[in-house]
C-alpha cells in the first residue's frame, strides 16, 4: 500500500512537469524577435536568457549579444516610424494652420464689408442686384456662419492633430526611456558576467 502510494505521488508529479513544460514551450513559441509588440519582444529576451548564480549566490542572466543587436534594430525601426507619422503630423497642423489663418482673414473682410454696407442705409445693391435690408443682412449672415463654420471645423480638425502630435512625442519618449533601462540593465549584466568569469579564471590560474 505505502509503494502503490508513492508511485501516484511519482506519477502525478511527474505528469504536472511535462504539462508546466509544454505550456512554457507553447508561451516561447508565441513570444519571437522577428514578429510583436517592442514589449513581447522584450519578454522573449527574458524568458530566453540563461540564469546562473555566482559565487556570492547572486543570481545573474546571460543573454545572447545576437538577440540583442536584433532587439535594437527593432526598437530603431520602431523609433524611426514613430519620428515618420510625428513628422507627418507636424505638416498636417501647419497646413491646417495656414488655412484657419486664410480663413479668419476672409471672414474679417466681409465683416468689414457688412459694416460698410449697414452705413449705406439708401443703397442695397448686390452683385448689380436691388435686395431688402432683411434679405440683404440674411444672405451675409449665411455667408458669415457659413465661414464660421468652416473655420470650427479646421479649428478641430488642428486641435486633433495637435493631440496626436503630442501622444506621438509621449509615446516616442516612453519608447526612448524604455529602451534605455533596458540596454542599461543589459550593459550592467554583461558587465557582472564579464566580472564573474574573470574572477573564475583568476580562480583557475591561482
Amino acid at each position: 500500500m505505502k509503494k502503490a502510494t508513492q508511485l501516484l505521488l511519482i506519477l502525478a508529479l511527474s505528469l504536472s512537469f511535462t504539462f508546466s513544460q509544454a505550456q512554457t514551450s507553447t508561451e516561447d513559441k508565441e513570444l519571437s524577435l522577428d514578429s510583436g509588440s517592442i514589449d513581447s519582444q522584450f519578454e522573449y529576451i527574458f524568458r530566453k536568457s540563461g540564469n546562473f548564480k555566482g559565487v556570492n549566490g547572486q543570481k545573474y542572466e546571460a543573454v545572447k549579444y545576437s538577440s540583442l543587436l536584433k532587439l535594437k534594430a527593432h526598437v530603431l525601426d520602431s523609433l524611426k516610424t514613430t519620428h515618420a507619422k510625428l513628422d507627418s503630423s507636424e505638416n498636417i497642423v501647419k497646413i491646417q494652420a495656414k488655412e484657419i489663418a486664410s480663413l479668419k482673414s476672409q471672414l474679417s473682410k466681409i465683416q468689414t464689408e457688412l459694416t460698410n454696407t449697414n452705413t449705406e442705409k439708401n443703397s442695397m445693391a448686390l452683385f448689380g442686384m436691388q435686395m431688402s435690408k432683411t434679405g440683404y443682412n440674411l444672405l451675409m449672415w449665411c455667408i458669415i456662419g457659413g465661414l464660421l463654420t468652416l473655420a470650427l471645423f479646421f479649428l478641430f480638425r488642428f486641435k486633433s492633430s495637435n493631440s496626436s502630435t503630442k501622444e506621438a512625442k509621449l509615446k516616442l519618449e516612453e519608447v526612448e526611456t524604455e529602451f534605455e533601462d533596458h540596454r542599461r540593465i543589459a550593459l550592467e549584466r554583461e558587465q557582472k558576467v564579464r566580472r564573474q568569469l574573470q574572477d573564475e579564471i583568476n580562480k583557475n590560474k591561482s
